[in-house]
């Protein structure tokens, strides 16, 4: 996953460049169309909002300011671009751990995009599709663009789309996925809270990491994005591949950003009672010596979702391990294993003592 890495230092890099300037106009770089984003109609090219002063998404605009998180989801290696708009005269409130209180107007922009080789992740970046979270007065919007061969524009896609990525990986092996483009209902599924479409990824424990300027987060505050900021610590999300932490803590991070927004109280699989978010402390609801609600062959035979110091016969890891609709997990926004992932789940498994977990 060094790929991601890469990718997600270049927004950090873009937030020390682009911070102190994406406070307004004055820099000279052009102003975010607020009102195209405000109108029910979507605009048909992503360039219609102005939320970029280039043609390939690279040079944000006016108070459009690069983020990167903690533990990312896995998206099939997919690199990824995140940044977050504040309309003028807005400001983020921080409100604990949890999502920040993003005001209306606010729009998370994310770009999905795989480079030719990941060990030159700077090199023949190909962009597949820019997903926009736009908080108008009646709630979140997603849109999806996907970007046209040429890499100048990316259109608005409803109804999804299959497009086939070749790119050698981080070890030299050339790889091949079929990368889903979500259709709209998969973007609300993933995406529903309680019934309304929330963010995922942008928690405050998620967004407190540390760039060369200091705190992300710190900085937004000085920056003036951020307001309700606590002076002490920050409660933050582990990173899930650094090594220098317990395996168990990147493991709950893993679980939480890539299977939480389901498996929660407010989550579409809320009726599965597995809660895989952070905030859960019942090792039961997290899935040691639980039982399926329904067995079927999403189970694989086997009889609860972890078996404490056997990953081969816990439900959790046997889904994570396959790619067939309908058996693995995530169920969407992935066509491929994600090695690294179900290596690090297999290990917080093994590790668990049968009779005290």
């Amino acid at each position: 996953m060094g790929f991601g890495r890469v990718l997600g230092g270049l927004a950090l890099a873009c937030l020390l460049v682009f911070s102190p300037m994406s406070r307004g106009k004055a820099d000279g770089r052009p102003a975010v169309d607020l009102a195209r984003l405000m109108d029910e109609t979507p605009a048909p090219r992503l360039s219609d909002y102005h939320l970029f002063a280039d043609a390939h998404a690279r040079v944000p605009s006016a108070r459009v300011t690069p983020y990167g998180l903690a533990t990312p989801l896995f998206s099939d290696y997919a690199a990824k671009s995140r940044y977050l708009y504040l309309p003028p005269g807005a400001v983020a409130r921080y409100q604990g751990a949890g999502l920040l209180d993003l005001p209306v107007g606010s729009v998370l922009v994310k770009t999905f995009a795989y480079p030719a080789d990941f060990r030159r992740p700077d090199q023949d970046v190909r962009l597949i599709e820019t997903r926009l979270l736009i908080h108008r007065q009646a709630g979140w919007t997603a849109l999806t663009y996907v970007w046209n061969a040429e890499q100048t524009e990316a259109v608005l896609k409803r109804a999804g789309l299959r497009e086939p990525v070749s790119f050698i990986d981080a070890a030299g092996r050339p790889r091949q996925i079929d990368y889903a483009v979500p259709n709209v209902n998969q973007c609300k599924e993933c995406h529903s809270s309680n019934g309304a479409i929330t963010p995922i990824g942008p928690k405050a424990r998620n967004l407190a990491i540390e760039t060369p300027a200091g705190g992300q987060l710190q900085t937004w505050a000085k920056a003036g994005l951020l307001t309700g900021l606590p002076s002490g610590p920050i409660l933050a999300t582990p990173r899930w591949d650094d090594p220098a932490q317990p395996v168990a803590a990147r493991a709950r991070a893993y679980l939480d950003v890539n299977c939480g927004h389901c498996h929660s109280l407010a989550g579409l699989a809320s009726n599965s009672g597995l809660y895989l978010t952070l905030e859960e402390q019942d090792i039961h609801r997290l899935g040691v010596g639980k039982r399926p609600v329904a067995a079927g062959r999403g189970s694989g035979d086997l009889e609860v979702a972890i078996d404490p110091g056997r990953p081969d016969k816990s439900i959790l890891a046997y889904r994570m391990a396959s790619t067939e609709p309908g058996v693995m997990m995530p169920q969407i926004g992935r066509s491929v294993v994600h090695d690294e992932g179900l290596d690090l789940i297999r290990a917080y498994i093994a590790q668990m003592k049968p009779d005290k977990p």
